[in-house]
């Protein structure tokens, strides 16, 4: 009898050393990302946020995260000072204007990962993705050439106010046009990435142009609105329109107009989710190259049915 209440405590104890050992499921770790964009004003812009957020919503109880919109530098800089409060760890910014580079230094002095979107701010320490503004331009080039010849006159619409990207566009159309078309003839305006001033200002340019052959328009809200101003001008000689960006609507424009090849140089706004994605990985500690450019594609009338996406805010 005593051997088997002795075997029956042994038994016990061992079961009760397995109970005691078996480690505890470990808690997930929840990584804080912080994510700085600009107010609503363009529909791509929409777009990046809508895809910020539905990527942190995908990677669920990895992170915590917070997504600010602002109107000007002096509100990102606010906002970039909340979240530092907050505690994020990495913050992807796309400081759309001029003047972020000390308060994104003063994030990465007190040890935060910044993750540049689009926007290229020079700062030691940050990382970035972003399209490949200058190819954009390259590409535009290669393709109104081969649409209209050497010796044709182009419109460029250049967007002085959004920084590098149209700089880096605008670099690209022109070193491109100086190697295979010297002879053709480009005529330079300024506008806004909305369709509004692209109407507006295209409305005007029609009116001090009485032939143009194609139009270098660096993004596809602005090329819409100069689609109606040729339109609504009833103008047959302009053959081209470039754009740039990934809109639906602009895609759908592309079928419709036999009579202009109405192109556009593929920015996808769901590139944001790489950037979410790159800030991710080096909070985890792993290795990613500071700079990711995303390669152009370009969309036209023989392709655009592969890039359409009736899920798309853009």
């Amino acid at each position: 009898m005593k051997r088997l209440i002795l075997l029956v405590l042994s038994l016990a104890l061992v079961f009760s050393s397995v109970v005691f050992t078996t480690p505890v499921a470990a808690q997930t770790q929840k990584y804080k990302i912080g994510v700085l964009a600009p107010a609503v004003t363009h529909g791509w812009v929409a777009a990046v946020a809508y895809n910020a957020e539905a990527r942190l919503k995908e990677l669920g109880d990895e992170v915590q995260y917070r997504i600010q919109t602002s109107t000007n530098a002096e509100e990102m800089t606010a906002q970039l000072d909340d979240l530092m409060t907050w505690g994020a760890e990495a913050i992807v910014a796309f400081p759309q204007w001029a003047g972020m580079e000390v308060p994104m230094q003063r994030a990465l002095d007190a040890g935060i990962e910044v993750v540049n979107f689009d926007i290229v701010i020079d700062l030691d320490g940050v990382y970035r993705v972003s399209g490949d503004n200058e190819d954009m331009g390259i590409q535009g080039a290669h393709y109104i050439v081969d649409k209209v010849g050497k010796d044709a006159t182009v419109v460029m619409l250049e967007v002085p106010t959004s920084g590098s990207v149209s700089a880096l566009r605008k670099k690209g159309f022109l070193d491109t046009v100086a190697v295979i078309a010297p002879d053709l003839k480009i005529l330079t305006y300024a506008t806004q990435f909305t369709r509004e001033d692209g109407l507006k200002d295209f409305a005007d340019i029609l009116m001090k142009n009485s032939k143009i052959d194609a139009v270098y328009s660096m993004d596809d809200e602005t090329s819409v609105g100069v689609l109606q101003a040729i339109r609504e001008a009833g103008r047959s000689d302009i053959k081209v329109i470039t754009g740039g960006g990934g809109m639906q609507e602009y895609f759908q424009m592309m079928p419709e107009n036999k009579d202009i090849w109405i192109q556009s140089a593929l920015y996808s706004p769901a590139m944001v989710r790489d950037a979410v994605d790159v800030a991710l990985k080096v909070l985890k500690g792993e290795q990613v190259e500071r700079v990711k450019i995303i390669p152009t594609t370009i969309v036209d009338r023989d392709n655009y049915q592969d890039f359409l996406d009736a899920n798309s805010p853009y």
